[in-house]
């Protein structure tokens, strides 16, 4: 942990010490990626003074939102609520939780003007001042949200677990918690977690992808599923040396909240087809990075995958097809393989340790 005072130092270090975002030190807090047609238009209503304290690293905006009830963790300045809010429309509503005064400042200063900008009634935002690693404590009640959103600030809290677990919670099931965070390739070193700029920046607070895996899955968020990653080129001398040769990465996560999803993909013989009916994809959809649904294809998958559509929002955008009656092992090319050596024979061969 950096120090005692951890959170205080995060929330004078986006309360005061940076202003807007050209005043970050490193790239780790900024978004690599161009977002797709729709969010840009969303954006172009957010005001500019939202969208000047932005401090994110990836596009947490997931598709097939009309409706939902969506929890954004650290919303800061707001941007990420504003867009969302716009794309669940008048009948959804966006709750965001931060705990630094000057950004939750900006974000309600400016509901009044987004509710005009969006053409509602009445507005579909709220801001609530707390720390995300006491969820448990802001009054939301169980089961009560379809997704979970977070932009660059798992990293900066002490007790990831925690997080994790109270989101599970909030969820309903078949919802989703889809965040960015930075990652690491190996675990930081104390001296380097105890550096208020690297921590600040986003860098000694994140997580080692594989230190995570584990949380997420003691969370109940079985099977994460990467959509989007990128390396991080920190583009400081001075951090660089310090960083060594640790590197990081930007990573979208999408964990889903479903019942009997299993750690490893299996292989049950069944398939999809995608309809062409989500938002914004009519012509394919990208679960994650390595399943892409063309429209009218019919695809194979695992059960994973299979239970990630079928229990899920998207559900009424796919056609499914067989059961559970036959079991083939593991999917293929998705790893979990027998981990017993094929000898020329074709049969297992035993080795001493």
């Amino acid at each position: 942990m950096m120090s005692n005072n951890i959170h205080e130092e995060v929330q004078n270090y986006y309360g005061k010490e940076l202003q807007q975002s050209s005043d970050l030190k490193t790239t780790a807090c900024c978004t690599l990626t161009a977002p797709p047609k729709h969010i840009l238009e969303a954006l172009r209503n957010v005001h500019d003074e939202v969208l000047d304290k932005y401090y994110g690293c990836g596009l947490t905006i997931p598709d097939q939102l009309q409706g939902l009830r969506i929890l954004d963790l650290g919303s800061g300045s707001g941007r990420d609520c504003y867009i969302a809010a716009q794309l669940v429309g008048e009948k959804g509503f966006v709750v965001g939780v931060d705990m630094t005064d000057e950004q939750l400042a900006v974000a309600n200063r400016h509901l009044e003007y987004h509710r005009e900008k969006f053409g509602y009634l009445k507005s579909n935002v709220s801001f609530v001042k707390g720390n995300i690693e006491n969820l448990d404590e802001l009054g939301f009640e169980p089961e009560s949200f379809d997704l979970i959103i977070s932009n660059c600030v798992l990293n900066l809290v002490v007790d990831k677990q925690k997080v994790l677990n109270d989101a599970y919670k909030l969820l309903k099931k078949g919802g989703e918690m889809y965040f960015s965070d930075v990652y690491a390739d190996r675990r930081f070193p104390k001296n380097l977690q105890n550096n208020q700029v690297l921590w600040g920046e986003c860098i000694s607070g994140a997580l080692y992808w594989n230190d995570f895996l584990n949380y997420a899955k003691n969370a109940g968020f079985t099977d994460p599923r990467v959509v989007e990653d990128k390396p991080i080129g920190i583009e400081n001398k001075e951090i660089e040396a310090l960083m060594g040769d640790i590197k990081v990465y930007s990573v979208t996560y999408r964990l889903f909240k479903i019942d009997g999803l299993e750690n490893d993909c299996e292989d049950y013989g069944q398939a999809v087809v995608y309809k062409g009916s989500i938002d914004n994809a009519a012509h394919s959809f990208n679960l994650d990075h390595h399943h892409h649904f063309p429209k009218g294809k019919m695809m194979t998958v695992c059960g994973n995958t299979y239970k990630m559509l079928f229990n899920t929002r998207y559900r009424e955008a796919f056609e499914f097809y067989g059961t559970w009656d036959t079991h083939y092992g593991i999917y293929e090319g998705c790893g979990g393989k027998m981990p017993f050596t094929i000898n020329a024979e074709g049969t297992t061969a035993a080795a001493c340790c």
